[in-house]
């Protein structure tokens, strides 16, 4: 049996982004279900050298995403598309979010901007951002029981 952590407050976030889609789309007169936004899930990690970021966008090309920073902001967009060759009606359930995403980051000042590297592999987005030298911790040896020289 496998434990999965509940979060109360991605449901929250996927019923806000439907009903702005729904109101969106209904102002522009489309279809309810075949242009909305999503958020794509995202992990993110550091260790000494590095942050990493993960991104699950399964489906998206990747001339459909877009990687940027600006100002100290790391931004991802792109877009799912829908398969307009199959029509809405024939479709049973549609449960996979369709349309645009954007997720910006707010990088810390211990990392280099200038340099990060992007893998799009299996439908994930990783992103590796390498930190500064002087933001990686030294190792400084303690001497015990000897007096410092003045």
């Amino acid at each position: 049996m496998a434990i999965t952590r509940w979060d109360p407050f991605r449901e929250v976030s996927s019923l806000q982004n439907r009903v702005n889609a729904l109101f969106r789309n209904f102002n522009e007169g489309e279809a309810p279900l075949t242009a909305s936004s999503f958020i794509p899930p995202v992990d993110i990690y550091e260790d000494e050298k590095k942050v990493v970021l993960k991104l699950e966008v399964p489906g998206i090309a990747e001339k459909d995403l877009d990687v940027s920073v600006e100002n100290n902001t790391l931004t991802v967009k792109g877009e799912r598309k829908f398969e307009q060759e199959e029509k809405e009606e024939n479709f049973h359930r549609i449960e996979r979010s369709y349309g645009s995403f954007y997720r910006a980051f707010t990088l810390p000042a211990t990392v280099d901007a200038e340099h990060i590297k992007a893998e799009y592999t299996a439908g994930v987005l990783k992103l590796e951002i390498d930190k500064k030298p002087e933001a990686q911790p030294k190792q400084i040896k303690v001497n015990v029981g000897k007096e410092l020289a003045a």
